[in-house]
């Protein structure tokens, strides 16, 4: 009997229950961290919660553009809410809270959209596994035949390439997909982080 190789046993194992830890509340969340929608602002800011009819100016506003991107560093952050903050004077609370709002509201935006993006790769990883799991018991059952014709050889051949070739590619996506699910985390981290730096230049 045609042994089906390693590949075979690798998608065994990725398609086993358990392979991609899942949120409880959420059967098809498959990251480790817990599942959190959207962010409050209230768990992290201690100021006046100022009404969203309240916009930014043009300085705040772009401030906030600014540093919620990652690619700004906190270190840079500080320093640009820092130089804001010392041209603020009437309404100063007011300001701060507003530019804030306006960072919170920004990062929570981007983190709903990473967790999206993580369910809608979740699903094509289901897909995957799936198409892994049907491929698997065909390649089973021809593999158990005793007496196979030259086209069956041929189909038990392909199997075994596009099984290794797609198990292959699921675990190329698990891995990209664990450094994924901490994006949310650390988008949540960096509005905390944000929030106390905005909360200590308003105490400035």
């Amino acid at each position: 009997m045609l042994k089906t190789g390693y590949a075979v046993a690798l998608a065994v194992t990725l398609l086993a229950p358990g392979a991609l830890a899942a949120d409880f509340k959420d059967k098809s969340w498959p990251c480790i961290q817990r599942k959190v929608p959207n962010l409050s602002i209230g768990q992290m800011w201690t100021g006046p919660l100022i009404d969203e009819t309240v916009q930014p100016d043009a300085d705040a506003a772009a401030l906030a553009r600014a540093i919620a991107v990652r690619r700004t560093t906190l270190e840079e952050a500080q320093a640009l809410v820092g130089r804001y903050a010392a041209t603020l004077d009437d309404a100063r609370e007011e300001k701060l809270a507003v530019l804030f709002r306006t960072v919170f509201e920004q990062i929570n935006r981007e983190r709903a959209q990473v967790i999206a993006g993580i369910a809608r790769y979740a699903s094509k990883q289901t897909g995957l596994s799936e198409r892994i799991d049907g491929l698997q018991q065909e390649l089973a059952t021809l593999d158990a035949k005793t007496d196979k014709s030259d086209d069956e050889w041929d189909r038990l051949e392909e199997l075994q390439d596009i099984v290794t070739w797609d198990a292959r590619i699921y675990t190329e996506r698990a891995q990209s997909l664990t450094y994924v699910c901490e994006t949310p985390v650390i988008l949540e981290k960096r509005a905390f982080a944000l929030a106390k730096m905005v909360l200590e230049a308003d105490g400035e």
